[in-house]
């Protein structure tokens, strides 16, 4: 059977992750539970178009039955598939020779919309259940009626996840440890015009931004790279993110920040604390900010060197399920907690914070309810001032602290606080 072409909207080029020698846990496959009476083949394309269009690799497909309109509709089903965004029509041999291709592709993720097919095209390879490899799970996506949820439970076994069918579920299905290669993927291939490297922190310069990290230790084994490093594209370095050496990671952030924290960035003023003083409840706080108990009086500091007062990391665990919004410095996306704390927060407003905050709405999806970073307006003097050592609360000499809202535009964010001032960060960390 020959599929039949009728449309195609094609998504960004895949990017490649930084070699990474340890082998993490993949996906589990995921099953949407939904009543007999709907579909959520919809749904299912939406997520999936989603990621194809941030730069992930979706493979498979959504189908429908044609109206039986004639006899020649009869047993024909129409495909969108997910990869190219061509719209096809065959029979059922065809699209599982079309799933048979996709099961041994290397996808990030294999949509397939009815469970049927997925069963038809795996017992068609000889493969009758999952079996993937320790620590390692097929990156699977289907949907499945409840009363036949015995079938799934029968074919993953203890490795499925069921899901609620919406967008919200898929998403923490995806999960937060996937922010850091979403982030790179949205990043232009665009030159490097200066990578400024101090003991603390360390900048990025592309042509339309400037982004800042802080280094979790003393850059000795990352300066003498810098010269061929800065031969890269922006691209090229925001793919560091995804390496497990924390001065990489900055590098990679700062790149991801020059590329998302543009000089012309339409955002409302202040680092967004100031907006979590309507929750009632208490607000954990992963890192303190300067006057943080004054704004939030009933908060629950976590600190990695925690003073009187205040609690260890190890205390996230403990504290954030029970607290009603979570308040996180952007240090976490080097240390690589912030998925953890987003994990602990789920359900709760979660802001992050801090002059290494990458400032794109991708991140809202994710967890995050408030991005607070800085929007650097001179580059020039803030290479300088990092050289030299500054701090953060001489940053806003060389920028604006600013915050972006989900779901409110600049203006809306803005008037909600218009009271807000720039702030630096009471200790030397982002």
């Amino acid at each position: 059977m020959t599929f039949t072409d009728t449309n195609v909207t094609k998504g960004p080029a895949a990017l490649s992750a930084h070699s990474d020698p340890v082998a993490t846990a993949g996906l589990r496959p995921g099953v949407i539970v939904h009543d007999p009476a709907e579909t959520v083949d919809e749904l299912l394309a939406a997520f999936a178009i989603g990621l194809r269009d941030r730069g992930f690799k979706v493979e498979g497909y959504v189908q429908k039955q044609l109206p039986p309109d004639d006899d020649a509709s009869v047993g024909r089903i129409e495909f969108l598939d997910l990869s190219s965004g061509f719209l096809r029509t065959g029979d059922q041999r065809a699209g599982i020779a079309y799933l048979q291709t996709a099961l041994t592709g290397q996808a990030d993720l294999l949509v397939i919309g009815r469970f049927a097919a997925c069963l038809d095209a795996t017992d068609s390879l000889r493969t009758t259940k999952i079996q993937p490899r320790p620590g390692h799970s097929l990156p699977m996506l289907t949907a499945i009626a409840g009363h036949s949820i015995h079938q799934w439970h029968s074919y993953a076994r203890h490795e499925g996840a069921m899901l609620a069918p919406d967008l919200t579920s898929l998403w923490q299905w995806w999960g937060p440890e996937q922010l850091y290669r979403d982030l790179a993927l949205g990043v232009a291939d665009d030159e490097v015009r200066q990578i400024a490297c101090g003991q603390r922190w360390i900048m990025v310069e592309g042509p339309h931004g400037a982004g800042l990290a802080y280094l979790p230790r003393h850059p000795r084994a990352l300066q003498p790279r810098l010269a061929s490093l800065g031969k890269q594209s922006l691209r090229q370095l925001a793919a560091l993110a995804m390496s497990w050496d924390p001065l990489e990671t900055a590098l990679g952030i700062a790149a991801i920040n020059a590329h998302y924290n543009r000089y012309d960035l339409a955002a409302a003023a202040g680092n967004g604390v100031k907006t979590f003083r309507h929750v009632a409840g208490r607000v954990g706080v992963i890192g303190a900010f300067p006057g943080v108990d004054g704004i939030l009086p009933n908060c629950a500091v976590m600190e990695a060197d925690p003073r009187p007062g205040e609690y260890p990391l190890a205390a996230m665990d403990s504290i954030l399920p029970a607290c009603d919004a979570t308040i996180v410095n952007a240090s976490s996306l080097i240390n690589r907690t912030l998925p953890r704390v987003l994990r602990l927060s789920q359900h709760r407003p979660v802001a992050l914070i801090g002059p290494a905050t990458p400032m794109t709405p991708r991140l809202f999806d994710y967890g995050l309810s408030v991005l607070g970073g800085l929007v650097v307006s001179d580059p020039k003097g803030l290479a300088t001032a990092i050289r030299a050592g500054a701090l953060p609360r001489e940053f806003s000499r060389f920028g604006r602290f600013a915050h972006l809202m989900r779901g409110a535009s600049p203006d809306a964010a803005r008037r909600s606080d218009t009271t807000s001032t720039t702030a630096s960060l009471r200790r030397s960390h982002a």
